[in-house]
């Protein structure tokens, strides 16, 4: 009797360890797939978004050369309109992260930064120059690299950036949504996300 009651005691103990056994493989199981579902998450979020803007403008170059004395001076002058096509992007393929299957973290270590493209078409009328101060290479230079501070200053009083900022957020807040469904938990950088406003504070604070 004594060994029936050991046998039947044994059986009951490896029938426990061993579905304590398949619980544990069960988890790591799930743990893999969800690990495997966000990294494809940010594969198919790892693309390169594209604000794009056109900004119109109408410069005046003038430029003068003293010749002997300051009574006597040589002047150029040109009317300069400019169209200009802008693109902000993100390329989210470079987003730095890494998964923790141990606390179920998805942890967001970088976004890289934005960036800014102006491509200018210049048309120059009314160009006026003196036989001692003649347009030249040097001029058109000059009027390039104002006209892009310029149209850069342009866009950070613009929406543009601003309107490119909410795009890439909206694509980051994914990211949150998807941990939240898992029962995971999102950290960027080193504060943990609990709702998607959190996610657009921070980063619009940068």
């Amino acid at each position: 009797m004594k060994r029936v009651l050991l046998g039947i005691g044994i059986a009951f103990v490896a029938f426990f360890i061993l579905r304590y056994f398949e619980n544990k493989k069960d988890d790591k199981a799930i743990l893999y797939e969800n690990s495997m579902l966000l990294q494809e998450q940010i594969k198919n979020v790892g693309k390169l978004i594209v604000t794009e803007g056109h900004f119109s403008e109408v410069f005046n170059y003038k430029n003068s050369k003293a010749l002997f004395t300051d009574y006597f001076t040589a002047d150029k002058k040109a009317l300069v309109v400019v169209n200009a096509d802008v693109t902000i992007s993100y390329d989210l393929s470079k987003i730095e992260y890494q998964i923790d299957e141990e606390t179920k973290t998805l942890h967001i270590l970088s976004i890289p930064k934005e960036q800014i493209s102006i491509s200018p078409d210049l048309e120059y009328y009314d160009i006026q120059a003196d036989y001692f101060n003649p347009f030249g290479a040097d001029d058109y230079n000059k009027i390039k690299e104002t006209i892009k501070s310029s149209l850069i200053k342009k866009l950070q009083k613009s929406d543009l950036q601003k309107n490119a900022k909410t795009r890439l957020l909206e694509e980051l807040s994914d990211f949150y949504i998807l941990t939240n469904q898992l029962g995971w938990t999102l950290k960027y950088e080193e504060n943990t996300i609990s709702n998607k406003e959190e996610l657009f504070e921070l980063e619009l604070k940068k």
